[in-house]
């Protein structure tokens, strides 16, 4: 029966094309724009790293001062580094790391001078963050402590400064010092750049990876927030009165992040025991989609815009709806004559509601392309995403299926009062 309805629906609509024209466009304008703010709003909120997403924390505390702690801020999002260190030592997580991002040049196989950007932090960051190689492999947890002069670098940077060939043994020349080449990483993007929000949400994966004690020791720049209480000569100093690190913790099982939850408040009270404050304390710890909501990733400016698109689907399906009733009652008499030659009500509501179907289907081929042209526009604004955005599979599927639903909820009142026209009153109207 379906091939049956079917080809009745597409007779239905060659009869009146302007009529079927404007129903399609209708729906397709809503579709277009909706699906347009959707994929932005599917990119933005998506989960950087599902496969282990809720095993990786990011670790805040409060350890301010008396004079500097007010009740009811925000905990910072960093850590200094005597208490990173302190984490680090204690070691409770399965992988734990302490990080900065940096800058600094380096020289191309051309001998021309590179600025890249750089990463400083420990050996557990590789497991932690699934990070692949594409040859050798990442620095040992005693090249953390023995400040070792290793380096990762990317596929990219290997590209430019070795042709991409293996070039794990190699050397960085750094400011006057050398870094041997460790590991090249795979392809690996993070997006959005979770690990570190603040150098950057969206972007490339920084060009060298290497030991934080590394480049603590060689007194290499750091960029990122910066935030301190007090004089120090050197902010990054052991001792300093400084937040600019950033911790991650890695725990498999809702238990192991309870009990880290627990260690840190165990933590926060052996620092007022030892009278470093007095004020209550914060820690906590965010798995990966509690820190990004934390730190409002999606623009509050895109979440406006999605509800908007799905207000103005309404109106074109309300719109939708109008014309299918005009157009369905114009049939009385045809559907008087289906009624009087037997069929039932039901046979006359799903042919409504396949022709209705088939406007959905039409209007989400049209749709499909008004949303990649709206993320063409999209792509070109000057925001640090915008070069992300991108339809995939699943947001594919979702435009026929929005299509589809929308224009079926569209049919279900004409299609309702079709089939309560009466066979005589309508041949007779005739």
């Amino acid at each position: 029966m379906f091939g049956y309805y079917l080809d009745l629906a597409l007779r239905s609509l060659k009869r009146n094309r302007v009529l079927t024209a404007l129903m399609v466009l209708a729906i397709a304008l809503g579709i277009g724009t909706s699906m347009t703010t959707l994929t932005v709003m599917h990119v933005l909120s998506g989960d950087p790293i599902p496969q282990k997403s809720a095993q990786l924390f990011r670790v805040r505390m409060d350890v301010s001062p008396d004079d500097h702690f007010r009740q009811g801020d925000k905990v910072p999002d960093n850590l200094t580094r005597r208490d990173a260190e302190a984490l680090l030592r204690d070691g409770k997580a399965d992988h734990q790391a302490a990080m900065s991002a940096g800058a600094m040049v380096v020289v191309s196989a051309q001998g021309e001078p590179l600025r890249v950007a750089t990463r400083y932090t420990g050996a557990d960051f590789f497991p932690m963050f699934d990070v692949p190689m594409r040859y050798g492999q990442a620095w040992r947890p005693e090249d953390d402590a023995a400040r070792a002069r290793v380096a990762v670098i990317s596929g990219d940077l290997n590209e430019q400064l070795f042709g991409g060939k293996d070039s794990v043994g190699k050397t960085l020349q750094v400011g006057g010092q050398s870094l041997r080449i460790v590991g090249v990483l795979g392809d690996w993007a993070m997006n959005p750049r979770f690990y570190d929000l603040s150098n950057g949400q969206f972007g490339n994966s920084e060009q060298v990876f290497l030991p934080l004690s590394t480049a603590l020791d060689l007194k290499l720049s750091t960029s990122g927030s910066l935030t301190c209480w007090g004089s120090a000569p050197d902010s990054r100093a052991p001792e300093a009165p400084c937040i600019w690190l950033q911790y991650w913790a890695e725990l498999d099982t809702p238990a192991k992040a309870a009990a880290y939850r627990q260690y840190l408040q165990n933590y926060i009270a052996l620092q007022q025991q030892g009278g470093r404050f007095s004020h209550p304390g914060l820690a906590e710890e965010l798995d990966v989609m509690q820190w990004l909501d934390a730190k409002g990733v999606v623009p509050s400016d895109v979440r406006l815009q999605t509800w908007l698109a799905l207000g103005f689907l309404g109106i074109c399906l309300l719109n939708t709806v109008g014309l299918l009733l005009a157009k369905f009652l114009r049939r009385s008499g045809e559907i008087g004559v289906r009624r009087a030659l037997g069929a039932s009500r039901r046979a006359i509501f799903l042919q409504c509601l396949v022709e209705a179907g088939v406007v959905g289907l039409a209007g989400g081929v049209l749709g499909l392309a008004l949303a990649a042209l709206g993320l063409v526009l999209v792509r070109h604004q000057p925001t640090d995403y915008a070069a992300y955005i991108h339809m995939d599979l699943s947001m594919l599927l979702l435009t026929f299926a929005l299509a589809l639903a929308s224009s079926l909820l569209a049919g279900l009142l004409p299609a309702w009062r079709a089939m309560q026209v009466a066979p005589a009153v309508a041949l007779k109207s005739n």
